[in-house]
């Protein structure tokens, strides 16, 4: 039976979803294409019409779950400004929902150990989502510089704070963390000196 290319397209999308909310909250290596497969209603047969391989929907669908990430995050400081987007990034329910947060956070040690073309989408991912923080950056010396610290300090408290959720350190985590990022971004950076002076 063919089927019309709208519903291809659905059901490749559906994959996506149902694979990068599995990969943040289950990880890479521990979710197989058999439980996505079943998840999404489908057969392991279905899926590589839509894909070639594991690698190939890890890297397309990281890339996807990024992009969400980065829209995400610029909507929340448009609307509320960046202390607030920062403050909603290290919440306690980001922190127990990995499977609808941050893949920079949830994914890090294992894209890692993925092939260059998926640490590549990673990278630029990376450098977009520090391009669009850095202008909201005006008053830093480097912004970009700045919006690189600050994406560093959200990326590891979290990290921190899942790794220690449900000891009375991950939220002390959480609060270091939101404290460290404003006053990183309400602060100028100094200006850079040569090494010696």
């Amino acid at each position: 039976m063919r089927y019309e290319k709208g519903r291809k397209d659905t059901t490749r999308r559906r994959v996506m979803e149902i694979a990068a909310a599995r990969f943040r909250s289950d990880g890479v290596a521990a979710t197989g294409i058999a439980s996505i497969m079943g998840e999404a209603g489908l057969t392991n047969g279905a899926f590589y019409p839509h894909f070639p391989s594991k690698a190939a929907l890890v890297c397309e669908s990281v890339a996807a779950a990024l992009d969400e990430q980065a829209e995400k995050m610029a909507e929340q400081i448009a609307t509320a400004g960046l202390e607030a987007a920062i403050t909603a990034y290290l919440s306690p329910a980001h922190r127990d929902d990995p499977g609808h947060g941050c893949a920079l956070a949830a994914l890090l040690p294992e894209l890692a150990r993925e092939p260059l073309a998926t640490r590549q989408v990673y990278g630029d991912r990376l450098l977009a989502s520090v391009k669009d923080l850095a202008e909201a950056l005006p008053d830093q010396t480097d912004p970009e510089g700045a919006a690189i610290a600050v994406t560093a300090i959200l990326v590891g408290t979290l990290q921190l704070a899942r790794a220690t959720a449900g000891t009375p350190i991950s939220d002390r985590i959480l609060e270091a963390g939101v404290h460290g990022a404003i006053r990183l971004v309400t602060s100028s950076a100094p200006t850079s000196r040569p090494v010696g002076e």
